[in-house]
């Protein structure tokens, strides 16, 4: 099993930056990759940025160039670096670990809040 638990949501104005954490525990030896997603009232759940265990990262076209994932493998922890925030960006922002087996295991998401 693999534990993850968010944190660094918040309300922030457009333009202004904020930084998500994610740390996993338990099972962590199983993970090959770590993202972040996020879903917006009425909306389906996407997928925001992804690092892999290679370190290789892939994003969003909505928030390339903006946001940046990057992880701390001896904190067993996932950033996201979001700057440039726009209202558009108000979601529920969940972490997401992959296993392996291709076990997905999801936190408990942070809301995050743009106002203009």
């Amino acid at each position: 099993q693999v534990h993850l638990v968010e944190s660094g949501g918040g309300l922030v104005q457009a333009g202004g930056s904020l930084r998500l954490s994610c740390a996993a525990s338990g099972s962590i030896f199983s993970i090959n990759a770590m993202g972040w997603y996020r879903q917006a009232p009425g909306k389906q759940r996407e997928l925001v940025a992804a690092i892999t265990s290679g370190g290789s990262t892939n994003y969003a076209d909505s928030v390339k160039g903006r946001f940046t994932i990057s992880r701390d493998n001896a904190k067993n922890t996932v950033y996201l670096q979001m700057n440039s925030l726009k209202p558009e960006d108000t979601a529920v922002y969940y972490c997401n670990a992959e296993t392996n087996a291709n076990v997905q295991y999801w936190g408990q998401g942070t809301q995050v809040t743009v106002s203009s």
